[in-house]
């Protein structure tokens, strides 16, 4: 969805809509989409303009279904986010390479009057999910040994391991 700054009502811009599974797989990249999906994300913005600064602030619902990190069942993991953005228009002369202060992080920027709010919600939901999803805290995940599914059944496998290479360093102790 693209919003065109120059017809944000002076009072500014309620958005209620969601985007469905379809959006998220076609931004996703060809590795993601084996990995993440969802079926719907909800979204409730207010978009307000002050001279040319525009600002966003709104909120996110969805669940993303992937694999668990450690049983690798497939899980939902629910995203509830809030955001805020404030957006300047981007410089006609930007410096190629220029230092960025502090301040200058606090904005994003958008071109020909057009902001790319997708992006933004994509980067939202990319942003919430963790580096390693779980099915729930208690996941005891797969045996290393046999590959079993810990949660569902028990396996007869030793669960200390002595790794042939460094059984020699295992006789030195006792030697001791």
């Amino acid at each position: 969805m693209q919003i065109n700054v120059s017809h944000i009502p002076e009072d500014g811009l309620n958005l209620h809509f969601d985007k469905d599974g379809e959006w998220f797989r076609n931004v996703l990249t060809e590795e993601e989409k084996t990995e993440l999906s969802l079926q719907r994300a909800d979204v409730i913005c207010f978009v307000k303009k002050l001279k040319e600064t525009i600002f966003i602030e709104g909120n996110i619902e969805t669940i993303i279904t992937t694999t668990c990190s450690r049983c690798l069942e497939v899980t939902g993991f629910p995203i509830k986010s809030s955001f805020r953005y404030s957006l300047i228009p981007v410089e006609r002369q930007l410096k190629e390479e220029q230092e960025l202060s502090s301040e200058d992080l606090e904005y994003s920027y958008y071109e020909n009057d057009l902001i790319d709010l997708d992006a933004m919600l994509f980067e939202q939901i990319m942003l919430q999910i963790p580096m390693r999803v779980l099915c729930r805290e208690t996941c005891k995940g797969l045996c290393p040994r046999c590959g079993k599914d810990l949660n569902t059944t028990s396996c007869d496998c030793r669960t200390e391991f002595i790794d042939a290479r460094l059984a020699v360093l295992k006789k030195l102790k006792k030697e001791e």
